[in-house]
């Protein structure tokens, strides 16, 4: 089941940006943050989409929605400027961000090399202060 956070649970939850300057995820499992808007023709095609990955991966990862008409806080700190815009945040290593959607055999090979078999990377995710 996907889980819809507000700034605060997602400070609390998943990466608190006031706090800490480097990104690292205080959840127990790896973490896809799907960034969307309700009015979002390409969020609302991806939506089941996700579910069912909810379903498959549910013991090795939490899908996590945030909705960026409502927090417009953690949209401007990931520099949000197009949805949908999917964050993978695996437990170790650097995230890596996705922008527009994409279909279900692309986002599990997404999940297979970036969040259950992580690569290093050179660059990470800007987080604006």
């Amino acid at each position: 089941m996907l889980k819809n956070l507000n700034t605060q649970e997602f400070k609390d939850q998943i990466f608190d940006y006031d706090n800490q300057t480097d990104f690292k995820i205080k959840n127990e499992k790896a973490v896809i943050v799907d960034f969307w808007a309700p009015w979002c023709g390409p969020c609302k095609m991806i939506g089941p989409i996700l579910e069912e990955l909810a379903e498959e991966y549910g013991d090795k990862l939490d899908i996590i929605k945030v909705n960026i008409d409502e927090e417009h806080e953690v949209a401007a700190v990931f520099q949000i400027r197009s949805i949908p815009s999917i964050l993978f945040a695996p437990l170790e290593g650097e995230p890596d961000m996705v922008f527009c959607a994409r279909g279900k055999a692309q986002l599990e090979k997404i999940i297979d090399e970036v969040l259950l078999n992580p690569i290093p990377q050179e660059k990470p995710i800007p987080v604006a202060k």
